[in-house]
């Protein structure tokens, strides 16, 4: 593993090392269709402003896309984007260019 793959898996790691974003992207994951931003506040037991900082934090570092539905933002995984944990993890190459690309998270 080159050093800019190290410090681009760092990067990842810091975006997803928090309990509520780990939360959100599993509701994601095991969803059918985006979610509410009104969804996950009380699911996560969090402010409207903490809820949006994560769903902020998540959204720059390219995991999830957000949409706007009216008056509310739906939110849903980007194709592909928990490829790149499997990739950090099981140490194989990725199956797209997308984990090359991780930008930082804060």
């Amino acid at each position: 593993m080159s050093g800019s793959d190290a410090t681009q898996l760092e990067r990842l790691f810091k975006t997803v090392a928090d309990r509520h974003r780990v939360r959100i992207l599993n509701m994601l994951a095991n969803s059918a269709d985006a979610i509410c931003v009104c969804e996950f506040q009380p699911t996560l037991g969090l402010s409207q402003p903490s809820v949006s900082y994560h769903l902020g934090v998540l959204t720059r570092a390219g995991f999830i896309q957000k949409e706007k539905r009216g008056r509310f933002s739906y939110y849903r995984l980007v194709p592909g984007a928990l490829e790149d944990l499997s990739w950090a993890v099981l140490g194989a190459e990725p199956k797209t260019k997308r984990a090359r690309r991780v930008r930082v998270a804060n």
